[in-house]
């Protein structure tokens, strides 16, 4: 097998299930939280401090104007989000040098496309029916009822801000992706037979 996996998702749309499902049927490992705690064991940053950062840390276009003063990394109010991409970026290139693996956001797309230069499928998860999302939140995450779809919409736009900071691509936009998938209408194992149909199409499945 030559293509990665990389799966950008809508809180609650169930991409990490998709995720799990290609990674038995596949039998290659998947990252997503363990990847925070591989990078801290790795380079030495606090499990906390990745946590805080994880697709998430840059806020609004007027916080990232007054955090950076110029596109030297090294000259940053506060370097800590660049600290923490950077080293899961490190890693993530370390681990497609060995092998093929599965990601979950984290701009990972963006590592491989321009620094690790590996062919991979690309990915974005979704789900048309809110009620889908709230029930997987409350069901998976434990999110308390009665905030679950304000907490949804949060974690979209964190995700959102995140990956507008680190790439030039736009999260959710099709144009960037191999393949949009709806899990209320596909559920989580027809997403993942729709990822399993592109790398048969590209030769890496019999």
């Amino acid at each position: 097998m030559k293509n990665s996996i990389v799966i950008d998702r809508e809180y609650g749309s169930g991409g990490r299930e998709v995720a799990r499902i290609l990674s038995e049927r596949l039998g290659i490992e998947f990252y997503d939280g363990n990847l925070l705690v591989m990078a801290g064991e790795e380079y030495g940053i606090n499990l906390a401090t990745l946590q805080s950062y994880d697709e998430k840390g840059v806020g609004s276009v007027l916080h990232d104007l007054t955090m950076v003063r110029s596109s030297d990394y090294g000259n940053l109010v506060n370097d800590a989000p660049f600290q923490v991409y950077s080293a899961q970026s490190r890693l993530v290139q370390q681990l497609v040098a060995k092998k093929p693996c599965i990601f979950l956001g984290r701009c990972t797309a963006q590592i491989l496309a321009t620094e690790a230069h590996v062919p991979f499928v690309h990915a974005f998860v979704y789900a048309s029916r809110m009620e889908d999302r709230v029930e997987r939140a409350r069901t998976v995450d434990g999110v308390e009822a009665g905030r679950i779809e304000a907490y949804i919409k949060r974690r979209d736009s964190q995700r959102k801000n995140y990956n507008r900071f680190f790439t030039d691509k736009v999260w959710g936009d099709p144009k960037n992706y191999d393949l949009m998938l709806n899990t209320s209408a596909l559920g989580y194992e027809g997403a993942a037979e729709a990822i399993l149909g592109v790398l048969k199409a590209k030769g890496d499945l019999e």
